[in-house]
């Protein structure tokens, strides 16, 4: 019985992290309406459609890479959102950034992890501006199981600590663990529009839900 009781004790330090036990009430990031709480070339590359944030051209090609980022920075948090992806033309790629920053040069472009969308990274940990590579590569027969291509599509972003997690359409695809200690784990939320393509990407029903931290004795 001691021998069972020890193993389970060490099974319980060994857990992995244990995702929004405590959250906070979920806000709504995007009012369906307004660019209210955002920032980003809303004149040639973002516009809001049908209750969406919408960027890109099918008609013309996406000259670069372009973001619509949050005003606030966030930390430990559940993202889910509902996307799509059409295209027919090019680089055919968009994404959702999190725990990022703007960089100076070139000033379009963002520092960060990020949820990839788009063949050959859908339900992928991409690392933009830093590392540039995939830090998780989802499943291809898990992504070709549960894509809907050409049509929405759903996202849920869980990072705790330096633990994240992606979920596509209910079901985790991606976990990391970040071991560079010198990587925030905190920054601005956004939404790519890759650049090379004659492409758009729609972004609706983003939902944040904050991790409550609990204090020692709670």
């Amino acid at each position: 019985m001691k021998t069972i009781w020890f193993f389970l004790v060490a099974l319980t330090f060994h857990l992995p992290c244990s995702f929004g036990q405590s959250k906070a009430k979920p806000i709504r990031l995007f009012d369906g309406k307004t660019f209210t709480g955002w920032q980003g070339d809303t004149v040639r590359t973002w516009r809001i459609q049908e209750g969406a944030l919408v960027g890109g051209s099918l008609s013309q090609t996406v000259p670069h890479n372009e973001f619509i980022i949050t005003n606030k920075s966030y930390t430990d948090y559940v993202l889910k959102l509902k996307f799509k992806l059409t295209g027919h033309e090019g680089f055919i790629n968009g994404g959702v950034q999190f725990h990022s920053q703007r960089i100076m040069n070139p000033s379009y472009e963002m520092i960060g992890y990020q949820a990839d969308i788009g063949n050959g990274y859908w339900g992928s940990l991409y690392d933009e501006s830093r590392r540039n590579k995939l830090l998780a590569v989802a499943d291809s027969a898990q992504i070709k199981r549960l894509l809907r291509p050409n049509d929405w599509n759903e996202y849920e972003i869980q990072t705790e600590g330096r633990h994240i997690r992606i979920l596509l359409n209910g079901e985790q695809t991606v976990a990391y663990t970040e071991v560079d200690l010198t990587i925030p784990q905190s920054g601005l939320i956004a939404f790519q529009i890759h650049g090379g393509g004659k492409a758009e990407v729609h972004y609706k029903d983003i939902i944040l839900e904050e991790i409550i931290k609990k204090s020692a004795g709670q």
